[in-house]
């Protein structure tokens, strides 16, 4: 699979879904893969923000790179994002990666400290250095408090060839400029829940990795998009913005609400891992109201 191929489209990045015990929940996570896989997402992804990597043990992320790597069983590229506060813990994930046959990891900035940006260089690089894969930088000020400017990326990716990608989560304006500053050389993948997602394909993004709640409208969006038909991909985005917005008012509230909408679609009883924002009688009301819209998962009404 080459690095073209990976890095471009709608990825989904998976939920952590819990039973009511707050363990991983085997089924649940195999038929999250399994609808993704249906409804057209072009490569998967765990571990990242939306998967609350932060509450999961290293045992646990390690089963969930077990889990995702059988069920999506090499039918599309498989990216796991590494969170940790060393290099140490980063690079033993990264070998967990590899064994679970990922195509490609996203290096995360340790959630500890803040820092001059040529620490996280060195930080990163040292990562890079120690795995065959591609690698792609998380780049998320606004969400983790820590990130690189344009030029800082620059230069970490002209010192570490195998940094082949950086996975965006800001306004399309800000990866226009880092694209612009990378002269185009580096692919750029943005999140956000979907937020711009026209604007950001026209600023130059290969693809989005986003919460699967929308997968199914989100692929059909860019794959209009990408055939031409930008009045088809416009049209389509505007019915879907008001959940994306509804959603993506925090990264609580994504994993709150987001979750729940991917559950009411999917047929998927949704349980959170303390500590958690909790769902309002209204927030739920919308969650049902914006599932009406959107519909149920196609294979969830068999």
């Amino acid at each position: 699979m080459t690095t073209e191929t990976a890095f471009t489209g709608i990825h989904a990045i998976l939920y952590a879904l819990f039973d009511t015990q707050e363990r991983l929940d085997r089924q649940a996570m195999r038929r999250q893969v399994e609808i993704c896989l249906e409804h057209g997402a072009h490569g998967i992804a765990a571990l990242g923000l939306a998967t609350e990597v932060s509450k999961l043990t290293v045992p646990e992320r390690r089963t969930v790179m077990e889990w995702t790597s059988e069920d999506v069983g090499g039918v599309k590229p498989l990216g796991f994002t590494i969170y940790g506060t060393s290099v140490a813990e980063q690079v033993e994930l990264v070998r967990a990666a590899e064994e679970a046959k990922a195509d490609w990891v996203i290096l995360q900035p340790p959630m500890v400290g803040s820092f001059a940006a040529t620490e996280y260089i060195r930080f990163f690089g040292r990562i890079a250095d120690a795995t065959h894969l591609p690698v792609a930088i998380q780049n998320a000020p606004a969400y983790m408090g820590r990130g690189l400017s344009a030029e800082d990326i620059r230069s970490l990716v002209a010192q570490h060839p195998n940094i082949r990608l950086v996975k965006g989560e800001g306004p399309a304006t800000e990866i226009r400029q880092l694209i612009d500053t990378t002269e185009g050389r580096l692919p750029v993948m943005n999140g956000r829940g979907g937020l711009e997602l026209i604007e950001n394909l026209r600023a130059g993004c290969v693809g989005m990795i986003l919460a699967p709640e929308l997968i199914d409208l989100t692929v059909a969006i860019y794959e209009c998009f990408v055939s031409g038909d930008e009045v088809t991909a416009e049209a389509s985005y505007r019915e879907v913005l008001p959940t994306i917005v509804f959603i993506m008012q925090s990264l609580e509230s994504l994993i709150c609400y987001g979750k729940r909408l991917f559950g009411v679609r999917a047929g998927i009883e949704i349980h959170d891992r303390a500590p958690a924002m909790r769902p309002t009688a209204f927030g739920l009301e919308l969650v049902r109201g914006h599932a009406r819209r959107a519909g149920l998962f196609e294979a969830s009404r068999r």
